[in-house]
Formats: structure tokens, sequence, C-alpha cells
């Protein structure tokens, strides 16, 4: 059988770095692969260059169902039948599902050069029909659940172009999807596969990876460690391959066997957003969870509790009350918060890490309003080394420079160095390798050890497991389930999301 996809020694180097090294894969007409690895390992790097974003090092060579690709070429990539779905999905959200699909191949016309909405609506309903989804193609796409965004950006890379699509890429499919939508799109790409279409994803999630996969390969430090049937594989092992190492097993103490008796935090009946009546406590040392489907109110609680959104309700710090809208007053209270969107909400992508971690107080290293420069560097750099930040000690790096696990310890770093009260991570470990995954949940056990209350919300649930005391359950709105100690587990957070009737107290 002629392969879908043949790379053959994809070799890149950015200047001192080597990005990939020798790499070669093949993956065969309805193969389901899934290509994994740690942040910065070359997953990005070999996936632009299919893309025809980066040319490789000579020597490299890669054909797409038997005929050689041109690199450099996105249009040579689009040809030769490769399809990509990127994480941000490229879509547009006030344009419907008819406009976003248009998108880059323009419309049907008829010969006056208008456009035939009719045979458009038609095309692009059979389209998603195709994947297993009925949708509204004249709302707006930011109306539409993430699952069903996810499956217009697909059925838009899987429309004709005057070439057969021979393999979908995907990036981070799952990125922003909860358990629930997750499941429709493992369906989805198996309905792709079906069709003969070879799928390549990438993700850190390791779950999917034996949902979907047919099989794994494995990518570290730019090499080829291995590729091999997802059957036989344990989590396990596939954490040994992908980190090199074993991970430390850490258990959090049952939440019973604790006791926090210092409210730190007390949310009254806030609404604003899509939630419609918060109310939670958290305790100095405690972890909270927050867990809920896309729509529940999930999404909005980090930032109205930081003040990013216009709110109702009542929130006390410390016992003292916090204005709405105020998240410089947040700051001053001791609240710090790692949003979700880091990029977009978070990072100053051109500016260094020494300018990222010390941007909240800048003038700790300020004298008659000058800025020592080396205090602030060795500050900074003890920082980058207590979170395993790489390259280590770099802090004239930009954010750039670095992979996205790593941008998010950077984020994580200046909130920590302030020594906050309360500490709000919104989607803390989304787009980051297991490695860095597990720095930051030991970064956020040691802060429960001094004393920080952490809010942690995350469509993770085995996340959720490994930190919290309590899970806090949102639907519709409103909070409908608290679970606590021996009730968490990753199946009761999800039963529990999706409106598992239960008997237990919201209190």
């Amino acid at each position: 059988m002629t392969p879908a996809l043949s790379v053959r020694n994809a070799t890149k180097i950015f200047g001192a770095q080597v990005a990939l090294d020798d790499v070669s894969i093949e993956v065969q007409p309805g193969e389901v692969r899934a290509l994994v690895g740690q942040n910065g390992c070359g997953k990005s790097t070999l996936i632009k260059i299919l893309a025809g974003f980066h040319a490789p090092e000579p020597g490299t060579a890669a054909a797409v169902g038997g005929t050689e690709l041109s690199f450099e070429d996105p249009v040579a990539s689009e040809v030769a039948g490769l399809r990509f779905v990127h994480q941000d999905l490229g879509l547009v959200g006030n344009l419907d599902a008819v406009d976003n699909m248009a998108l880059g191949q323009g419309y049907i016309t008829n010969p006056a050069k208008t456009i035939k909405w009719r045979k458009e609506r038609a095309h692009a309903r059979e389209a998603l029909a195709a994947l297993g989804y009925d949708i509204n193609v004249k709302i707006p796409v930011a109306g539409l659940q993430m699952s069903e965004r996810t499956a217009v950006a697909i059925a838009r890379a899987m429309s004709d172009r005057g070439s057969p699509v021979r393999m979908l890429i995907l990036d981070e499919p799952t990125a922003n999807l909860p358990n629930a939508e997750a499941q429709r799109l493992y369906q989805l790409v198996r309905r792709v596969a079906d069709t003969g279409v070879a799928v390549l994803f990438v993700s850190h999630h390791f779950d999917e990876v034996f949902e979907m996969a047919d099989s794994v390969t494995v990518l570290r430090d730019g090499k080829h460690i291995v590729t091999r049937p997802v059957e036989g594989l344990s989590e396990e092992e596939l954490i040994e391959l992908v980190v090199g190492r074993k991970l430390e097993v850490h258990d959090r103490m049952n939440a019973d066997e604790r006791e926090h008796d210092q409210e730190v935090l007390t949310v009254s009946a806030v609404a604003g957003g899509s939630v419609s009546d918060l109310g939670l406590t958290l305790h100095r040392g405690e972890v909270v969870g927050v867990a809920g489907i896309t729509g529940s109110g999930r999404e909005a609680v980090a930032s109205l509790v930081f003040g990013g959104m216009e709110r109702s309700g009542e929130i006390t710090v410390g016992g003292k009350t916090l204005p709405p809208n105020r998240p410089d007053v947040s700051i001053e209270r001791g609240i710090a918060l790692v949003p979700a969107e880091r990029h977009a909400n978070a990072s100053l992508l051109e500016q260094t890490l020494r300018e990222n971690i010390t941007l909240v107080d800048p003038g700790r290293h300020m004298t008659l309003g000058i800025l020592r420069r080396r205090p602030e560097r060795a500050d900074v750099r003890i920082w980058l080394d207590k979170l395993s930040v790489k390259p280590a000690g770099q802090t004239e790096y930009t954010m750039t420079q670095l992979s996205g696990g790593n941008q998010q310890k950077v984020i994580v770093a200046r909130w920590l160095r302030q020594e906050p009260d309360v500490l709000i991570l919104d989607e803390p470990t989304q787009g980051v390798d297991v490695g860095a995954k597990a720095d930051i949940h030991r970064l956020i056990d040691e802060a429960a050890a001094q004393g920080t209350g952490v809010l942690v919300c995350s469509t993770d649930h085995e996340e959720l497991v490994r930190v919290c005391d309590r899970v806090v359950i949102m639907r519709r709105g409103r909070v409908a389930e608290i679970l606590r100690g021996g009730q968490i587990s990753a199946d009761s957070i999800t039963a529990a999301t999706i409106g598992r009737d239960s008997d237990e107290s919201a209190a």
C-alpha cells in the first residue's frame, strides 16, 4: 500500500537549536496516528514543514500518496492532499458556517458572479452531515458548541479543493473541549479515517491517544524515539517514552484528612457572563476545582472573581469586600490570575522573560526611579530555576523563543513571586506536555502547602482529581454540586458536569 504520508530524514535547524533531527515516519491511508512529545520536541516544526511554512534542511524528503512534496509552498501542500486544522481552528466567530467554509476557497457563483447561497448552504449542510453533525449553518459559529466549531473547521478542511484529501492533520483537537464534547470528536475522527483518509493528530492528552489512535509516534528533543501500535501500550509506558524517565507518583492527602479553618476568599450570589449564581468559599492551603461543560459558567468563573468581567454579587478577600471590575484592587488584595488564553491575556510575547515575570511589580528593584537590572536578573533567574524553565537561566530570551509549557511556567512564576493569598488558575495545563504538566501540578501543591488558597478552573478532569480537595460543579450558570475527598474521580466529575441526578447538596 502506498503511504498517505512518508517523511524521510526531516531535519530543521534554527540557529544553534536542532528542532528536528533526521526524523522519518510513514502513515498509511485510513490510519489514525497520534504524534506526541513534550513541548519543544519538534511536533510543531514537523507540521509547519508539511504545511509549507518552514523549509527543512537539505536531505529532507516527503511524499503524499506517493507524490513528492515541494517544501516552503503552502499551495503545494494543499494540492498534494494535506489538510490542516490548527488549535485555534481559524474560524471567524461572527460569520456563519457557510462563510467560514468559504474562507480560502471562495463561494459557488453563477455566471454573473453572484453567490449561489442556496447551493452554498446545501453544501455546508452536506459536509457537516457527512461528519455526523446537524448544525444550523445560518448562525454565527461563535454561538455553536466547541465540538460543533471544530466540526466546521474539519468540514472546511475536508471540502473538495480540486485534489483528493489524503491526510487530515489536527493540532490539539480537543484542547478546548470538555470531556463530553471530546467524545463527539473521537467519533468524527473515526468517520474521517473510515473514508480512507489518514489522520495525524498532535495531543498532550494521552487518554485521547488511546481513545482515537491506531498508532503513536513519539518525538523527544527533535528525534524520533518510536512508532508503535497503541494496542498493548500502557499510559505509564507512553509517559516514560515521552519524558525519557518515570515520573514521580504523587498523591495529595485526602481532603478529609486536612483541616482548613481560615477563609481567604468568599464568593456570594455572583452573576455575570454565563454565570447566574455563583457561591463558593476558599480556605488557606486549600485547592478547589471548578468543572463544567462549555456554557455552564465554568469558563467565566476565573475572570469574574479576579475582576475582569462585569458582575453583581459580593466577593470578599481576607474579610475585605472586593469591588467589581477592579483587577488592580484584586492584585493589591493578594489575588493572582493565570488566564486560559496565555497569548492573548497574559504574555508580552516579544518581551523578555525578565520583563514578563517582573511586570506586576517592576518597582521591587528600583532605587530613586532607576531600575537595577543586575538584581532584577538574579531574582528572575531564581524563579526560572525554581520552575525548571528551559532553556535554563535565559532571562533575556523572549517569550516567543519558549515552548508553550515553558511560557506557562513563566506566567505562573510571575504570580508565585508575588506570594499571593489566592491563586486562580484557568486551564493551567492546556496545551502543555506531560512533563510540564507534572511540574505545574507540583507548583500548585507547593503553593497550597505555603498557605495559598488555589482555585483551579479546568476541563481536564484527571487534573482536578490530581490537585483538588473539593470540586465545584457548574451547570446552567449555577453551582449544581460539590464533590469532596473520596467522591472525587474523573468519572464522577464527568457524570456531574453533564447533569447526573444527585442527592448531594451544593451548599
